[in-house]
């Protein structure tokens, strides 16, 4: 690994400002360095939530920023996942994991997946908070998982 991505990783692990870090992965993308534009990309991903580090909300908004992230950057707008937004509103987000494990395979899954963060899935956050869940939930979920050749545990 060359001298400037190494400082350039480095930069991304301490970075802490969404808009320097937007600024790293736009840079990184322009010059075809993928590894730094993904790490500044997660990292960004990391720090947005508002919530505490650890919890189900934090883990759920990480999901959210992160799918919203890599389709605003595909898109070259800025994209917001309204219904998903509005359904947390009205129902928090424990019941919003639940009732999108429990029904038919949504976009956001399939998304995540297909840019390979399957960590980000609402069904991986499930499985990071088994004590938040019924077993219902945690089995649609370790199943849907499995299906696409991932294996969480809690």
């Amino acid at each position: 690994m060359n001298d400037h991505k190494q400082r350039a990783l480095d930069l991304v692990v301490k970075c802490t400002d969404p808009a320097q870090l937007r600024k790293i992965a736009a840079n990184a993308r322009r010059k075809g360095e993928e590894e730094v534009r993904r790490a500044a990309q997660r990292r960004l991903y990391e720090i947005l939530p508002s919530e505490k580090p650890g919890t189900l909300e934090y883990d759920v908004w990480q999901s959210i920023h992160a799918l919203e992230g890599e389709l605003s950057d595909e898109r070259g707008k800025t994209t917001r996942l309204s219904r998903t937004r509005q359904k947390i509103s009205r129902d928090g987000e424990k019941q919003t994991v639940s009732d999108l494990i429990l029904g038919k395979v949504s976009d956001g899954f399939r998304m995540l997946v297909d840019r390979h963060l399957p960590e980000l899935t609402f069904e991986a956050v499930a499985l990071k908070h088994p004590s938040r869940f019924d077993e219902r939930v945690l089995k649609a979920a370790a199943d849907r998982l499995a299906t696409e050749g991932f294996h969480f545990t809690s």
